[in-house]
């Protein structure tokens, strides 16, 4: 087993567990480490490693060093790992990745590659979920306190939300996903390849990874009340049954807002722009499955 391990030391004491617990497990001898210093360097070294025909890149980081790495290895046939370090996780959750360094990287060892779909936004690729609204607002503010030098992690993610409820106006969207047409106000247009934002929050319960399709998801403005009332659903898997959701499977979408917008590729906040062309690549990404979740006929896979 030829691997590279790409570490983000923003990850801090989590990451070196992670790290001792991945150079001191038989299956992973000899793994090579590299460590980011700078936005792009993990794009960098894993299209290093799959043009050195490494068989497999681990992500020890959050969602955003996941992205980045994945990216390098769009096309090819080297595999990613994820050892979740981030504040949300959404797709090491919905694969069923322990967040505890040592045993992600236990069961990593056992995983099986597994071939998935990978969205594109505006020609850049998410793996889990991008989008713009609400959400798209609260990842800015996010990256903005982590800029600052806020403490980062599930709770400060929370506390902003919450905050940025008491100002945020839905905005109007015009929306073309597949078969499906939206025109009018939304707290959230979520294009969704994986299944959760992260957190437990799972905004569309039956999408699959490698289906070749995403799950555009629109949930319509709504008064406070109604919103704080069934937004328990995202954390009970029943948000589909919410009256203000609305389901697109689309192979190809693009949205259009009143004017500049912000959105977000897997949490990361991305330029404003007025449009966004939104489309999958099938099958694209290689990515290690525990095996309990690959072969689960419920699971984020089709079962073959």
């Amino acid at each position: 087993m030829k691997a590279r391990a790409i570490l983000n030391p923003r990850a801090g004491i989590a990451a070196t567990r992670a790290l001792r617990a991945l150079e001191s497990h038989p299956f992973w001898r000899g793994v090579e480490v590299m460590v980011t210093g700078a936005r792009g360097d993990a794009r960098s070294f894993a299209s290093e490693a799959a043009a050195e025909g490494f068989d497999v890149v681990l992500s020890i980081g959050g969602d955003g060093t996941a992205n980045e790495a994945a990216w390098g290895l769009l096309g090819s046939e080297t595999a990613l790992g994820l050892i979740p370090m981030g504040s949300g996780n959404g797709l090491a959750r919905t694969l069923a990745i322990p967040l505890d360094p040592g045993r992600a990287v236990e069961t990593l060892a056992h995983a099986v590659s597994r071939r998935m779909d990978v969205g594109m936004i505006n020609g850049r690729p998410f793996l889990n979920v991008a989008g713009a609204g609400f959400d798209a607002q609260v990842g800015a503010d996010f990256h903005a306190h982590g800029l600052r030098g806020g403490r980062r992690g599930v709770m400060t993610y929370v506390r902003l939300s919450l905050l940025r409820t008491m100002s945020y106006r839905a905005e109007q969207w015009r929306l073309s996903a597949g078969d499906g047409q939206f025109e009018g106000r939304a707290l959230v247009v979520a294009f969704v390849n994986g299944r959760q934002y992260g957190g437990g929050a799972v905004v569309a319960p039956g999408a699959r990874l490698d289906d070749g399709l995403l799950d555009v998801v629109v949930i319509e403005d709504a008064p406070p009340f109604e919103m704080a009332w069934n937004s328990t659903r995202l954390f009970l898997g029943s948000i589909e049954k919410f009256r203000r959701y609305r389901h697109f499977p689309a192979k190809v979408a693009v949205l259009e807002g009143g004017g500049m917008f912000v959105h977000h590729r897997d949490g990361e906040p991305e330029d404003e722009g007025p449009r966004l062309e939104v489309s999958v690549s099938p099958l694209a990404l290689g990515i290690l499955v525990p095996s309990p979740t690959a072969n689960d006929p419920r699971g984020p896979f089709g079962v073959v």
